[in-house]
């Protein structure tokens, strides 16, 4: 096995004990079954040994497990996660440590969990009470004005996707079958699933005017048993959306099913993420998970063919490479975002070791800000992180969103990334030297959990540090800083 995640020893006691205590079996008995003896167990399921790779190996021979998945570093995750959390200004009288919050991250991943819940929690209850005192101070008196204080449904379908590694198992199996029961053309498959639903499900396709759908590009008539499209959408956009209509239509216990082992807590929440699966089950339909893995392989990622060879969208295509992550047929783990011109993030999907702030924005530095400056254009990065880690990403704008001539179409930019080591895998990486460190530009998480103190883009002061201000002094970044 040269799985990189077990390339290096790691820490991963809290998830063999864990393991262990479901299986209901003692440390004797798994020492036992592991060829080790009970204190040296002891010992790695109190983070005072390693896992190397040879006991990952006796783990995957004694118990059916993914050694790629249970090798994953989840204490990097919740580490990023707590240093965001604890770099609130809420905190800013009682800094916590670093060592502290590591240690947290390390001995009670259950604990750290909890408390990124709660943080969410009180960030969502805050910014609903500002959004409250804004609108009692411009309301009139004899206007009601009434906000929830639920979980926000996109945050919490965004964790249960990101949960899941945003693959799906049995939605791509269901993607397989629909392809060969519908008969599918790979030249025309918009075809191919029209003819489906009118032969299998007597629902007709119709392509209708903007004059008769001027704010709709999908709708399904019940009644009549009809899938409605319109014609601003491209042929890659038409394709997609009646793929979606499909899913729900045929698939509609397979998704809610799923959609109720998420154990999301409101109504809104559990549509969207209806939604959210039936697109993906859509991506599995336009692009065969086997098909499109040899393909991007063989293309060595090249996007822009991958867009012409399966008839689909830069974002299609981007978001589809983050699903590679079937049991023995695995592509380069991408992580993934998408922002607008303000830098509002919409979609983010963490993966390859790359952790997304929870709580906040991105870096400034980072390569898909500057995307917008040349639409259309594919921009590379090597970004490194504080903590010496690398990662390759390219961006670009989206495809223009459909829309009527003389209305302004929303702006987005793609980020797509991999851990520097994956990046030869990656046409976009040709010409580049990977290896020069000098290179690459440095980048943070977040402001408040980044600790370049020479960042001339920060906004925020770091973890630990407070303002500095000198009236006298003028430098080059907007602030600096003396320890908290």
């Amino acid at each position: 096995m040269t799985d990189r995640s077990v390339e290096r020893k790691v820490l991963l006691g809290h998830k063999i004990r864990r393991f262990r205590e479901d299986l209901a079996l003692k440390q004797s008995e798994m020492a036992e079954q592991l060829e080790i003896s009970p204190s040296y167990l002891n010992l790695i399921e109190h983070n005072q040994r390693p896992v190397t790779v040879q006991l990952l190996f006796r783990l995957g021979q004694a118990f059916d497990i993914d050694l790629k998945e249970f090798a994953e570093d989840d204490n990097a995750r919740l580490y990023a996660g707590l240093r965001e959390v604890f770099g609130d200004p809420l905190f800013g009288d009682r800094p916590a440590r670093d060592a502290d919050i590591r240690a947290i991250a390390e001995a009670g991943p259950t604990a750290a969990e909890a408390v990124l819940t709660l943080y969410k929690s009180y960030r969502e209850l805050r910014e609903d009470s500002q959004i409250l005192a804004e609108q009692v101070q411009v309301a009139s008196r004899d206007t009601p004005q009434g906000i929830g204080g639920q979980v926000f449904p996109v945050e919490e379908v965004r964790e249960y996707l990101q949960s899941e590694s945003n693959h799906f198992p049995e939605i791509e199996a269901s993607a397989e079958d629909l392809w060969i029961e519908a008969d599918l053309d790979p030249t025309d498959v918009f075809r191919g699933l029209g003819n489906y639903l009118r032969d299998a499900h007597g629902i007709e396709v119709r392509v209708l005017p903007v004059d008769v759908m001027p704010e709709t590009t999908r709708r399904y008539d019940f009644h009549r048993r009809r899938v409605l499209l319109s014609e601003l959408l491209s042929p890659a956009a038409r394709s997609f959306q009646l793929a979606v209509q499909v899913a729900l239509n045929t698939h509609r216990d397979l998704l809610d099913r799923h959609v109720e082992r998420a154990g999301l807590s409101s109504p809104e929440a559990e549509r969207l993420c209806r939604l959210s699966l039936a697109n993906y089950l859509a991506g599995g339909v336009i692009m065969p998970y086997g098909r499109f893995l040899d393909a991007a392989k063989t293309l060595r990622y090249d996007i822009e063919i991958l867009q012409r060879r399966f008839g689909a969208s830069f974002e299609q295509i981007c978001h589809r490479l983050t699903t590679l992550d079937r049991h023995g047929a695995r592509g380069v783990p991408f992580f993934f975002i998408r922002v607008d011109n303000a830098g509002n993030v919409s979609k983010r999907l963490s993966g390859g070791g790359f952790h997304f702030a929870r709580f906040g924005g991105t870096c400034p530095r980072w390569i898909v800000h500057d995307a917008f400056r040349m639409p259309g254009q594919i921009r590379t990065q090597v970004a490194a992180m504080p903590d010496g880690s690398r990662f390759f990403t390219i961006a670009r704008t989206v495809d223009p969103i459909e829309s009527r001539t003389w209305e302004q179409p929303p702006q987005y930019a793609i980020g797509l990334g991999c851990d520097i080591r994956d990046a030869g895998q990656l046409v976009y990486a040709d010409g580049l030297n990977l290896g020069n460190e000098r290179a690459a530009t440095p980048i943070g998480v977040a402001c408040r959990v980044c600790e370049r103190l020479d960042c001339r883009q920060r906004a925020h002061p770091p973890l630990n540090y407070r303002l500095k201000i000198d009236e006298n002094v003028r430098r080059t970044t907007p602030f600096t800083f003396a320890p908290a």
